[in-house]
């Protein structure tokens, strides 16, 4: 089978001989982002990030298989790989750990009001803050249950009362208090002390966060999303932060990246912004290879 791989993942030149000796015949390009000047006709498998964004898929006529190195599916035509039958696998459970980790981590900041103390260092001020945050007795709300989500309740169990998800799979998980399906979410959102969204972004999900939900949230509401910034109407959200509606947000990804230089969120000193960094760990390269290789063993 002919093989394109790109390189949205740091192959060793040892990883890729493993690959080889799979059986696979293997093309490598660099850069997915520049069309490809080749014919790409006889290729059945690709692994890739945004290749399809450059590409188009209908070129790969023999394509049978596609390994994404990301975990959403927002890159890929999926109307056109369901319509050929094409196998189709992200990189679940990659990049979940070191998300958890740094929501967890974020939300702490933002309880402890870390970028006050940062200013004061900065500046040499000693002064006490008598507006810090406990985490005991809080109520979360995470919207996508998935790995990622799960991973996150994990950890923040040691912390919270009460972790609630929002998903399709209402099937009881076990870090979760309990799970509703999403006609259930304004109610849950109501009462929830965090917020956080790891849903994946689908043509029909665009600005589901918007200034109705953010009207139901409490005041003293942490607003986190490390999944799509599309996800966010980010006009209502500045507004919202800006009349302190809520009490601070925690955001890795946007409606833009890069972030535009005049966007007010820069500006908000009750909100940690991120690079859409949030899935970066050391690890994470050992696990998405292990992933590329498992799901190429075991293709249908």
């Amino acid at each position: 089978m002919k093989l394109l791989l790109t390189g949205a993942f740091n192959y060793t030149d040892e990883q890729i001989e493993y690959i080889k000796s799979m059986g696979y015949d293997v093309i490598f390009i660099q850069d997915e982002r520049i069309p490809i000047d080749f014919d790409v006709s006889n290729v059945e498998a690709v692994v890739c990030n945004g290749l399809f964004l450059y590409n188009p898929i209908e070129e790969f006529t023999s394509l049978k298989y596609i390994q994404l190195t990301s975990a959403g599916l927002d890159r890929v035509p999926l109307d056109y790989i369901e319509k050929n039958d094409i196998e189709l696998h992200n990189a679940a459970g990659v990049y979940s750990i070191p998300m958890a980790e740094f929501a967890v981590c974020s939300i702490l900041q933002i309880c402890k009001n870390s970028y006050y103390f940062y200013n004061n260092k900065e500046n040499k001020i000693w002064e006490k803050c008598r507006s810090l945050q406990e985490l005991i007795d809080k109520k979360v709300c995470i919207i996508g249950a998935g790995s990622i989500g799960t991973e996150i309740a994990k950890r923040l169990k040691a912390f919270v009362s009460s972790i609630v998800g929002i998903d399709p799979n209402t099937n009881k998980k076990e870090v979760f208090d309990y799970i509703f399906p999403l006609d259930k979410f304004d109610e849950q959102l109501k009462d929830s002390d965090i917020v956080i969204l790891t849903m994946p972004l689908t043509k029909d999900n665009i600005a589901f966060f918007n200034k109705d939900k953010f009207e139901l949230m409490k005041k003293t509401s942490i607003f986190v999303n490390i999944s799509r910034g599309m996800l966010v109407n980010e006009k209502d959200l500045i507004d919202t932060l800006k009349k302190r509606k809520i009490y601070g947000a925690v955001l890795d990804v946007f409606e833009n990246e890069p972030l535009y230089q005049d966007s007010e969120l820069w500006n908000l000193d009750n909100v940690i912004i991120t690079p859409h960094n949030a899935f970066i760990g050391e690890n994470n390269q050992k696990r998405m290879f292990k992933v590329i290789v498992d799901n190429l063993r075991n293709r249908k």
